[in-house]
């Protein structure tokens, strides 16, 4: 077997068993906290590497698609970044109080760019690839405004934060990376993903689940912390993760179209965890990144069983449409 085919076939294994590998990476990572810490400053340039390799299956023509749709690009954003985010600081002020640095997490967790993994759970589960992937793209553009907005907005007089330095790191872990990647894109004509996919594919798949082993053994000392707090700290992620779903299938359903139904529901269900923990570490309290780690062990399972609903609904949908044509 040639070096691309393997490159290839494990990437394919990495992305069929994502939603075990990564809680598995997460669990490696407490457990070998100690070994682990001194590499915790690689992160951001692995981060980088992800995103570079994630914009190299968009150009300028795939961003200008979302804007050919502007309502399902608005309701995805406003649902993500501002009704999520919402729920989110209410939920999380109820159950632990205004200062708890685990309100700040919950509502990171909602204000942070959508999740490039969600581009995969898309086309399995018959979305518009173009259409997420153009959103993913354009959200973590616009990453340096939304985040430091968001912070700021919520949290102005218990948190204090400089926005510039985080304006800073936010596009340096993906602005730039995404505006090289879509150069590469368009200068190729859209061949470079096709040549370098069987070796960048599996690297950052290794990648991202390195940033989350790291970013565990980096909160690890501090767990201890948690006493008491961690089963309501569950059961409210648990709750925020669900609602995100659907939150984007039930009000994506004014559509009528399954596809773009598919999109939405994954694009405000998921986010780019690893730099949720990446931003939770360096500004907040090391606390602040427990909701977003979570978050990690909830999403992938939540996006398997979203997937295997919407594979029943579609069928379902099938078999209506086939028996009222036969009539």
């Amino acid at each position: 077997m040639k070096l691309n085919e393997i490159g290839l076939t494990f990437n394919k294994f990495v992305e069929r068993w994502m939603f075990l590998i990564v809680p598995g990476c997460l669990l490696l990572g407490f457990v070998f906290s100690e070994s682990l810490q001194p590499y915790v400053e690689a992160v951001p340039y692995m981060f980088g590497f992800v995103t570079l390799t994630m914009a190299l299956d968009c150009g300028i023509r795939q961003l200008g698609q979302a804007f050919r749709r502007p309502s399902i690009m608005i309701l995805t954003f406003t649902i993500a970044h501002i009704v999520s985010p919402l729920i989110a600081y209410g939920i999380g002020t109820l159950a632990f109080g205004y200062h708890s640095p685990y309100v700040i997490g919950l509502v990171l967790f909602t204000i942070i760019p959508l999740g490039v993994s969600t581009v995969l759970w898309v086309g399995m589960s018959g979305g518009s690839v173009a259409l997420i992937l153009a959103m993913v793209v354009l959200d973590s553009l616009l990453s340096p405004i939304i985040v430091p907005a968001g912070v700021h907005l919520f949290f102005q007089t218990s948190t204090a934060i400089d926005a510039g330095p985080l304006m800073l790191d936010l596009t340096i872990l993906i602005v730039l990376p995404t505006i090289i990647g879509i150069g590469l894109h368009d200068w190729s004509r859209g061949r470079i993903q096709g040549y370098v996919k069987p070796y960048t594919a599996p690297i950052s798949k290794l990648c991202f689940v390195s940033v989350v082993g790291l970013n565990a053994s980096a909160i690890a000392p501090y767990m201890n912390q948690l006493k008491g707090d961690i089963v309501p700290l569950v059961a409210i992620v648990v709750v925020m993760v669900g609602l995100c779903y659907a939150l984007g299938f039930f009000s994506s359903s004014l559509f009528r179209d399954q596809q773009v139904q598919t999109t939405v529901s994954y694009a405000t269900g998921m986010r780019n965890i690893s730099l949720g923990i990446v931003l939770a570490l360096g500004y907040f309290s090391p606390l602040a990144a427990v909701p977003v780690v979570l978050s990690i062990l909830i999403q992938q399972p939540f996006a398997t069983i979203h997937h295997y609903v919407l594979q029943k609904l579609n069928k379902k949908s099938a078999g209506v449409k086939k028996a009222s044509h036969v009539r």
